[in-house]
C-alpha cells in the first residue's frame, strides 16, 4: 500500500467509492431492524448499501440519513464516510469544513484512512487553514511520511497552489484562478493573509460571474473584512450569486430581506429565497422557512406547510426545527406529533 502515491488513492476512492469492491452486507429486513434498533454497525452497513445501490436503489441522501446515525453514536468508518459525503457533496450540500470536523472524529479515535484524508486537507488547505505540521502529524500516523517531500513538489506544480503560474492566469483573467487566488489571500492558504488583496482577486472573479466569488464576496462585504462594510454591495453580490442557484447565497439573501439587512425588510422576498434554498436541501432554509409558514410572515399562515418543512429540517438534524415541531405538537397539531413520533423511530 505504501508503494502507491497518495493522490492516486485518494483520487481512486473520490471516483469509485469507499466500498467499491468491498464485500457489503446484503440487503435484508434483519438489517433494518437492527439498524432501526439503534445498532450504529447496522446502520452502517445499510448507509453503504444506499451509498453504492447494492439490493436498494441508490439514494446519497438516504446513505447519509444512516452514515448520521452511526456516525453520532461514534463509530469511526461512518465518521469517515459521513466526512466524505460532505466533502464531495453526495446526499448533502458539499461543505468541507464539516468533512474535515467528521475526519478528525474518525481519526482521533484511531481510523487510518481518516489519518490520510484529514493529512490531505491540512496539506493542501481545503476545507481547514493549510497547516504543513498538521500535515506531517497525520500523514505520519497514517504511514505515509515518505511522501510527504514528493507532495510538497507536486502542491508546488498544482495550479491550484499559489505559484507563479497560478498569478499568471489569474492576471490572464481566468476566472477560476482569481476566484482561487482570492481566496489562498483571504485564508492565508500558501500565502501570508491579505484580505484587501483577496477582495481585489474575488471582484475580478465575481464580475465574470463566477458564483463561488460573487458569494465569498457578499459574505466579505457584510462583514467588512478587508472592506469598508457595506450591506447593499452586500446584497448585490448575493443576489447575484443566488440567481445562478447557490443554495448558501439563497439562504443568506433570504436572512437579509427577512431581517432588513442593506435592503428594505421584505418577508415576502425573504420567503421567496428561503424556498429556493430549502428545495436544494439546505437545513437552515428549511427551517427558517417553516417558521415563516408558522408565523404567516410573507405567506400565508400555514400549519402544515410548517411542519413539512421544520420536518425536513429535522432529519437533516437541526435541532431548532425539532423543537419547533415539539412545539407544534404540544399544540395539539396532530401531524407535528406523527412527525416526532416518525422522527424517533427513525
Amino acid at each position: 500500500m505504501k508503494l502507491i502515491p497518495i493522490l492516486l488513492i485518494l483520487g481512486m476512492f473520490a471516483v469509485s467509492g469507499w466500498a467499491e469492491g468491498l464485500n457489503l452486507k446484503p440487503y435484508s429486513e434483519e438489517l433494518v431492524k437492527k439498524a432501526e434498533a439503534g445498532d450504529a454497525v447496522a446502520q452502517y452497513d445499510l448507509g453503504q448499501l444506499y451509498f453504492q445501490g447494492e439490493g436498494v436503489t441508490k439514494d446519497y441522501k438516504e446513505a447519509v440519513k444512516w452514515y448520521t446515525k452511526s456516525a453520532e453514536q461514534g463509530y469511526s468508518t461512518a465518521q469517515l464516510d459521513f466526512g466524505r459525503c460532505y466533502f464531495w457533496g453526495h446526499g448533502v450540500i458539499k461543505d468541507q469544513k464539516e468533512a474535515v470536523k467528521w475526519y478528525t472524529k474518525s481519526a482521533e479515535q484511531g481510523n487510518e484512512y481518516a489519518y490520510i484524508f484529514l493529512a490531505d486537507c491540512y496539506f493542501w488547505g481545503t476545507g481547514v487553514a493549510q497547516n504543513d505540521k498538521e500535515a506531517v502529524k497525520w500523514y505520519t500516523k497514517g504511514g505515509f511520511e515518505e511522501y510527504y517531500e514528493d507532495a510538497k513538489k507536486t502542491r508546488e506544480q498544482s495550479p491550484e497552489h499559489y505559484s507563479p503560474e497560478l498569478v499568471k492566469k489569474a492576471e490572464a483573467g481566468d476566472a477560476v484562478a482569481q476566484y482561487d487566488l482570492g481566496m489562498r489571500y483571504y485564508n492565508g492558504q500558501s500565502v501570508t493573509k491579505d484580505e484587501k488583496e483577496a477582495v481585489k482577486w474575488l471582484t475580478k472573479s465575481a464580475e465574470q460571474g463566477n458564483a463561488d466569488a460573487q458569494f465569498w464576496l457578499g459574505n466579505i462585504y457584510q462583514s467588512g473584512k478587508g472592506v469598508k462594510k457595506d450591506d447593499k454591495e452586500a446584497v448585490k453580490w448575493l443576489t447575484k450569486s443566488a440567481e445562478q442557484g447557490d443554495a448558501m447565497a439563497q439562504f443568506m439573501l433570504g436572512m437579509t430581506y427577512y431581517h432588513g439587512i442593506g435592503p428594505a425588510k421584505d418577508k415576502k422576498e425573504a420567503v421567496k429565497w428561503y424556498t429556493k434554498s430549502a428545495e436544494q436541501g439546505y437545513a437552515q432554509s428549511q427551517c427558517n422557512l417553516g417558521g415563516c409558514y408558522y408565523k404567516g410572515e410573507g405567506v400565508t399562515k400555514d400549519y402544515k406547510e410548517a411542519v413539512k418543512w421544520y420536518t425536513k429540517a429535522a432529519e437533516q438534524g437541526d435541532q431548532e426545527a425539532k423543537m419547533a415541531l415539539e412545539k407544534l405538537a404540544k399544540q395539539g397539531f396532530a401531524p407535528a406529533k406523527k412527525e416526532l413520533e416518525q422522527l424517533k423511530s427513525k
